[in-house]
């Protein structure tokens, strides 16, 4: 498997998966598999770099895994499971600590954004945790990632980790240099409430996001109070790009509906924004509440869920054993 193309990547279980986590990567995971083996991890590890409520993670990896299956990621064809369970990718987390070095972890610019004005009061987990996405990646020898503009950085620091590795012990190749996969046309998806921030999990307000377990109720209800403004919808791009909060929405419009941007807005300018609000959330909700039918469908049995995450931890332990006996036999390690 480590011979041809492999996709890694891994989504972290901390709250509702919403619309940005849909059009960004989930729908990419499922055409990818057509095409390339793949490995698609609910990064637990990851998540808990800041505090949370146990009961409540363990919850948020089904329904990541269930979000998973529902959008159409076939534990046939990929690797579903979750990186706790994997006790590889700590343990090559650790050697990677010792190959990366610090001035590359200062240039991090997700650090600072995450830890705030405070950096002191941040985990040290917060602060290391690209190394630990280098070793989900090297695990595995994946050739190819996907990722949005906020990853690029940490891919980098992967290839620079594993080119470091291969120098260090005069292994040339073993570890091949990750390629970033970077979907063509996905625009990355903003608030609801403020154009210039990414759609997150984390903002406050629900009313920032389309979660993908939304009703058909709180979708219209969510688009119909979505920022805009008074204006009608501008016909070119260049004042539409001094509008954030339309460019979000036109650009949701366009995805959902298939066309590209300039069709997009060729097809509302001159209308009024609740124009553009009725057609979107009509989209929306054809698109989204089926998934989220199905994701509590599959919540309804945990069991089964629990048994894929089990079989994709076999099917993973394998690759991640083989790649650590000979990671530890070239650090010198007994």
């Amino acid at each position: 498997m480590s011979k041809k193309k492999l996709v890694f990547s891994g989504v972290q279980p901390t709250g509702n998966l919403h619309l940005g986590n849909y059009l960004g990567a989930l729908k990419n995971f499922v055409s990818l598999q057509k095409e390339m083996s793949c490995i698609y991890c609910v990064v637990d590890l990851h998540a808990i770099t800041i505090f949370q409520k146990p009961d409540q993670l363990r919850n948020s990896v089904l329904e990541t895994v269930a979000s998973f299956l529902a959008t159409g990621i076939d534990p046939n064809k990929s690797i579903i499971f979750n990186q706790s369970a994997v006790s590889g990718h700590a343990e090559l987390a650790w050697i990677l600590n010792c190959i990366s070095r610090i001035g590359w972890l200062n240039r991090m610019t997700q650090f600072k954004d995450k830890a705030g004005s405070d950096k002191e009061k941040a985990s040290v987990g917060l602060y290391i945790y690209p190394n630990l996405m280098a070793a989900d990646i090297l695990l595995y020898k994946a050739t190819h990632v996907p990722v949005g503009a906020d990853q690029k950085q940490h891919l980098e620091l992967s290839r620079d980790i594993a080119q470091k590795f291969n120098n260090d012990f005069n292994c040339k190749d073993f570890f091949p240099l990750p390629e970033p996969l970077i979907p063509k046309n996905i625009s990355r998806v903003m608030s609801l409430r403020d154009g210039t921030k990414k759609m997150s999990k984390s903002e406050e307000s629900d009313y920032s996001r389309i979660n993908l377990k939304d009703s058909a109720d709180e979708i219209s209800k969510k688009i119909k109070k979505a920022k805009s403004d008074s204006d009608q919808i501008p016909d070119n791009l260049k004042d539409l790009e001094n509008k954030p909060e339309a460019l979000n929405l036109i650009n949701i419009y366009s995805e959902i509906s298939k066309i590209n941007l300039d069709k997009a807005l060729n097809e509302m300018s001159g209308k009024e924004y609740s124009f553009l609000k009725k057609k979107l959330a009509d989209l929306l909700i054809n698109e989204i509440t089926p998934v989220g039918k199905e994701i509590n469908k599959l919540l309804s049995d945990k069991g089964n869920l629990e048994k894929i995450l089990e079989k994709g931890k076999e099917k993973a332990n394998i690759i991640a054993e083989e790649n650590l006996k000979n990671i530890r036999e070239k650090v010198g390690l007994i």
